[in-house]
């Protein structure tokens, strides 16, 4: 039985990522700050429900999500002079630094009776500053270590243990809440901070990671990757807007559950915790779907996932609407790791954490604006009314997405290969996922 355990364990996809000896000592830490951020996804909005006045709730709810992630697009586009040449596992150091500081500030001044909406809202911008660049350290780390057949799967494990934590991270974060309060939530996510920023800095050998060969790239130079390949641009742009309409969740979800249902923290955890039991099972699945073309399962599950979210604003039973939430949860990883992998594959190494903090900028800018439109949106029509737009307005890019490449496959088929007097149609079906990893090249 040993054996065979054994046998197993080392034919899957995900034993080169977990035996690898520096992922060995970044991936503990790591987990350890996913859980943080898995009990404060809970605590952020909770906390600015208990602090702002009631008459502008859901505004300074918006706020306060949007604050978490928002700076940290600012980050990407106005640090880059600074940060470009700085080894990732610095990079991902400095921004778990920065949010341990930040976050930890939050229960003390909470504490002491010091902390209003404004300072908190405030507090959670700056703890987001470097995020981005910390994400293109984490992901730059695997991308540098790993050879390429194990990108996805090196991906995929980030995603699990992230999707982990969410599964137990918000019902710890309603026990905490239960017996203390949502700043004490953000206190032990800060101290997980801690121990991830002492990962990165000092844990892990400064001579683990390999460095490029050419370090000349400049600032720009990660959207101009983007820019040379029109697969990258439209993935990018599918991106943008899946997030874009998935971010009024953050802020209607938790006003349905308190206002609508009349519930407690418990049944918002409940949400959260059935998407990251959804997201576990995804990630698991992800590493086994190195053959899949990426765009047609890309646009599948853009439009899957948001007839999922339909129920939410559609008035179903509590429990189906956390069931369809929980198996939505299960889309994300895949589309996250895929997209991840793609840039990874297409970006000069020099490029790398330049291209994919240029990514995690638009995607992270993303979700905060679609949050800050949150606000008015569930202000004007109702906590449901916003749910049941994010999900319709999800279904709609996947539909035109769609089209899109329908369109682009039928145009690729008529047209002569090169030095041919055929049409491409054998082409077709390869050219897309050939562009997306090779037309990015200089």
């Amino acid at each position: 039985m040993g054996p065979d355990l054994s046998r197993v364990m080392r034919s899957s996809p995900y034993w080169p990522v977990i035996s690898h000896t520096t992922l060995r000592r970044v991936l503990p830490g790591f987990a350890v700050s996913s859980l943080g951020d898995g009990m404060a996804v809970v605590a952020v909005s909770w906390l600015a429900i208990e602090l702002a006045p009631a008459a502008d709730r859901g505004i300074w709810v918006a706020l306060a999500a949007a604050a978490y992630t928002l700076s940290g697009a600012v980050g990407a586009l106005l640090l880059g002079r600074f940060l470009r040449h700085r080894p990732p596992t610095q990079l991902a150091g400095w921004d778990a630094a920065l949010r341990a500081g930040a976050l930890g500030a939050i229960p003390v001044l909470y504490a002491f009776g010091a902390l209003g909406i404004q300072g908190y809202v405030a507090l959670l911008a700056v703890s987001s500053v470097l995020h981005s660049w910390g994400q293109a350290g984490v992901y730059t780390l695997i991308a540098r270590v790993l050879p390429e057949r194990d990108h996805l799967a090196g991906n995929a494990v980030l995603s699990g243990v992230g999707s982990i934590a969410t599964v137990a991270g918000p019902p710890l974060a309603t026990l905490l809440i239960a017996f203390g309060s949502p700043a004490t939530v953000l206190a032990v996510d800060a101290t997980t901070f801690l121990v991830l920023a002492v990962t990165f800095l000092v844990a892990v050998p400064k001579d683990a990671v390999p460095e490029p060969e050419d370090d000349t790239a400049s600032r720009a130079a990660g959207f101009a990757v983007i820019r040379r390949s029109p697969a990258l641009s439209g993935l990018l742009a599918l991106s943008f807007a899946f997030f874009f309409l998935f971010g009024p969740v953050y802020v209607a979800l938790p006003l349905h559950v308190s206002d609508d249902l009349g519930a407690s923290a418990g049944v918002l955890a409940g949400f959260y915790t059935a998407f990251g039991i959804g997201a576990v099972l995804g990630s698991v699945l992800t590493g086994h779907l190195s053959r899949w073309r990426l765009w047609p399962t890309t646009v599948g599950i853009v439009i899957g996932f948001g007839a999922l979210m339909l129920p939410l604003g559609l008035g179903a039973p509590t429990a189906m609407s956390v069931v369809c939430f929980g198996v939505a949860g299960l889309l994300w990883p895949p589309y996250s790791s895929l997209s991840t992998t793609l840039l990874q594959r297409s970006a000069p190494s020099a490029l790398l954490p330049q291209a994919l903090a240029a990514s995690s900028a638009v995607r992270v800018l993303s979700v905060p604006l679609g949050t800050a439109l949150g606000g008015p949106l569930a202000g004007g029509l109702g906590a449901v009314g916003a749910l049941r737009l994010s999900g319709a307005g999800i279904v709609v890019v996947g539909l035109v997405a769609a089209s899109a490449l329908t369109l682009r496959a039928a145009r690729t088929c008529h047209e002569p290969a090169a030095g041919t007097a055929k049409p491409a149609c054998a082409e077709a079906e390869r050219e897309t996922d050939a562009e997306q990893q090779a037309g990015a090249q200089p």
